[in-house]
């Protein structure tokens, strides 16, 4: 049986940040994850995309990411169990847990905070005959390489935040980008369509709106998809491409958790935001996408916040005798943390003094 003082479910950027922030309190971490790698979506779905709402960082790829956080939380040496999913958990006498996976190895912690992003995911797919029959022969729902689409024909559908990112994303690598969606307005971030209708003036992207995909057409792979105008007409037109990705989201599901006696709202945890994000189970946690709590905002840095917030109540719930104090990682340091805050004062003294006398 693996032991720990917290397991932290799901390896995304808000379950490997909590390893930072718990590594700083000396608390050990083990981290559980159904996917072969660490990093969550960042990973699996889009390595290559650009983020650009990470402090300090005007944009960083999502894969470049993942490997910061994995260089940050090194150190503090976590364990991983990836592959595998968090199936049972079982409350102890003295209130610990014992998390079973689907695999049947048991873990067993002080603490579980569950950092699980969406879930379990699978894409949300169009209304379209014979998807099966182009799948991964033009035909994708995730990128995972833009280089996979130089000096092609690509078209987009959705009108969300992934297919305006993507759309904007291939605009210097595909030959062709046409981006289509059945409605005028779009849900994603205001300047992210303004780029979009920069790159339409600038004729980059073929803009097709109101608009949606009725059927694919190829021998043994995407060669052209046919479009239907929402006009009066309702104008039908077949446009020549080598890929067609429609981007609609991903339909989450939170598996076995659900079963845990968790209070769910919407296929969400219900956590208490005013001060740790801890579920209606003493010692389960749940931060990032997954929770859910009045003004929630699904951003990576509101994960790390959380995240933080939750490691500090966990250090109490497993020391209640102890009283801790922060201190600033600019005077405590990472590796040594617990060293002494007057030595590494007298440090810096020192150095200014030195820089003074020269």
């Amino acid at each position: 049986m693996i032991t720990t003082d917290i397991l932290i479910i799901g390896a995304g950027p808000t379950g490997l940040f909590a390893v930072f922030e718990a590594g700083l309190l000396k608390l050990k971490c083990h981290i559980i994850d159904a996917l072969a790698q660490p990093g969550g979506q960042c990973s699996e779905l889009y390595p290559k995309k650009p983020i650009y709402d990470i402090p300090g960082f005007p944009e960083v790829l999502a894969g470049d990411l993942v490997d910061n956080l994995m260089k940050q939380i090194e150190p503090f040496q976590p364990g991983f169990t990836l592959g595998e999913r968090a199936e049972t958990i079982e409350r102890q006498e003295d209130g610990s847990f014992i998390v079973t996976t689907n695999k049947g190895t048991k873990h067993h912690a002080k603490v579980v905070a569950i950092a699980g992003g969406l879930g379990s995911f699978e894409p949300r797919k169009p209304i379209i005959d014979c998807l099966e029959k182009y799948e991964d022969k033009g035909l994708a729902y995730m990128i995972k390489d833009p280089e996979d689409y130089r000096g092609k024909r690509v078209v987009i559908a959705g009108g969300g935040d992934s297919a305006l990112d993507w759309s904007i994303f291939l605009a210097d690598v595909a030959s062709e980008v046409t981006l289509v969606h059945r409605r005028e307005e779009f849900r994603g971030a205001l300047d992210s369509v303004e780029k979009v209708e920069e790159l339409v003036e600038q004729d980059k992207i073929r803009l097709v709106t109101p608009a949606e995909i009725l059927d694919i057409n190829g021998e043994g792979k995407v060669e052209s998809v046919l479009l239907q105008h929402n006009d009066e007409a309702k104008r039908m037109e077949v446009i020549e491409c080598d890929a067609f990705i429609p981007l609609f989201g991903l339909a989450p599901k939170l598996g076995p958790i659900a079963d845990w006696g968790l209070e769910i709202e919407k296929n969400a945890i219900k956590v208490d935001n005013t001060l740790d994000y801890q579920t209606n189970v003493p010692g389960i946690y749940a931060i990032g996408d997954v929770n859910t709590y009045p003004g929630k905002l699904k951003l990576i840095l509101c994960g790390f916040h959380e995240a933080t917030l939750m490691c500090q109540s966990a250090y109490q719930r497993i020391f209640p005798d102890k009283r801790y104090v922060m201190k600033y990682t600019t005077v405590g340091g990472v590796n040594g943390f617990d060293g002494s805050r007057k030595e590494a004062e007298k440090a810096v003294v020192k150095k200014i003094g030195n820089k003074q006398n020269v």
